[in-house]
């Protein structure tokens, strides 16, 4: 469905559970954001931060799954604040759901340092000055990093979580390495999941959780496998995808 006043189109996620209005053009939301919200270990009445919301995608689909959950999601950009706004009334969650306008270099007042239980990321994946960026302007700043790196993304997501509470990222798999570097002594009980396009294929994309002030060693866990060979969903990928479980990293 469009909405030719805005040029939005109308999705659904999570088999239905979710309603997503977002733009035509730009970065669009598809599997990322719902299996990022679905590897945060997040219970009733705990809040959680994203950062880099978007039209809101992430945080409606871990506010849909876990009953009582409190989601404060911040953007850089004005319009999709406002679109997210807007999906969080559609799905009746504005309780449970708000976004805001700011930027992690200059975040606004209210984002008290350490003042979240957990902590979700979906960064821009192209490093800067290594690739040739989209053209649109909105999609250029959602996959491109601009003057926050994942140094900046990484620093500030420790620094918003409590002691021993959980950050936690989707990034592409040739960049985990970076990401590890930035976590390297400053949290511990490192977990590292890849998401594996179909079995015998290497993996595009990884979740990445860690824990605030613990020395736990890092873990490679089996991950999962998203596509089966006739090219549909597996079973475990679909009871994440469309039935809202939780991930077990």
């Amino acid at each position: 469905m469009t909405d030719p006043g805005e040029a939005l189109t109308e999705d659904t996620l999570m088999g239905g559970r979710v309603v997503l209005r977002q733009p035509v053009d730009g970065f669009r939301a598809a599997i990322d954001p719902v299996l990022l919200a679905a590897s945060v270990p997040a219970t009733a009445r705990d809040s959680v931060l994203e950062l880099g919301a978007g039209t809101g995608a992430a945080a409606l689909c871990l506010a849909r799954r876990v009953k009582g959950v409190r989601v404060t999601g911040l953007e850089l950009q004005r319009d999709l604040v406002r679109i997210a706004g807007r999906n969080a009334a559609l799905n009746g969650l504005e309780a449970e759901v708000a976004i805001i306008c700011g930027d992690l270099l200059q975040p606004p007042p209210r984002l008290a340092p350490g003042g979240f239980d957990h902590v979700m990321a979906n960064p821009p994946y192209l490093e800067a000055g290594t690739a040739t960026l989209p053209e649109d302007a909105p999609r250029r700043a959602a996959v491109g990093e601009g003057a926050a790196d994942l140094k900046a993304w990484v620093r500030f997501a420790l620094a918003m979580v409590r002691p021993k509470g959980t950050v936690t990222f989707i990034h592409r798999a040739d960049r985990v390495d970076a990401l590890l570097a930035e976590l390297h002594g400053r949290a511990g009980e490192i977990v590292v999941f890849p998401l594996w396009p179909a079995l015998g294929k290497p993996a595009k994309r990884v979740l990445v959780r860690a824990r605030r002030d613990i020395a736990t060693p890092t873990r490679l866990a089996p991950g999962l496998i998203l596509h089966a060979a006739d090219g549909k969903f597996t079973a475990e990928a679909d009871a994440v995808l469309r039935d809202g479980w939780g991930l077990v990293l």
